[in-house]
């Protein structure tokens, strides 16, 4: 069974994301080891922080990230300037990497501020969910749906249409 990891920076506040999230994991244990890896977001107290002060941010949980991956996933990292793909895409990028041998897959969420640089240079694909600005929380039930999703195409079921 193919591993996916949802390694994401922050946590789950409001109780209905938090809902939908688990509706999706539960769904996932039929085709997948589902799991999802939450990381804390480091504080930056100044309002106004400068670029230093952010990358020291985002390289810490960098390294946080990098060391909750799986050895031999591939990495998916979620950024604004990745590429914006189909469902059956990722669908199929799935199935190339379970049927590859090597299977596991990390989704990668990072903070309010983003990712290092040094996650989007590991990832094996930067994936957009597109070109608007959603809340953390939100991209993380958006993108466990279509893991889901995926994976029933994948399978041949009729989720999809």
């Amino acid at each position: 069974m193919q591993n996916i990891d949802l390694i994401c920076v922050g946590k789950l506040n409001a109780k209905y994301f938090a809902e939908g999230v688990a509706e999706y994991q539960k769904r996932l244990a039929a085709f997948a080891s589902f799991r999802i890896v939450e990381l804390p977001e480091e504080k930056i107290e100044e309002k106004n922080a400068s670029d230093a002060v952010v990358k020291k941010a985002l390289d810490k949980e960098g390294r946080a990230i990098l060391g909750s991956v799986r050895k031999g996933a591939a990495i998916v990292a979620l950024c604004i300037e990745g590429k914006q793909i189909s469902s059956e895409e990722l669908a199929q990028f799935l199935a190339d990497r379970a049927n590859s041998g090597a299977g596991d897959v990390a989704f990668v969420i990072g903070s309010s501020h983003g990712l290092s640089d040094e996650v989007k240079r590991a990832a094996a694909l930067r994936f957009s969910m597109g070109r608007i600005t959603m809340p953390h929380q939100l991209a993380r039930l958006v993108l466990t749906e279509q893991i889901y999703r995926a994976c029933t195409i994948n399978a041949g079921m009729k989720y999809h249409k």
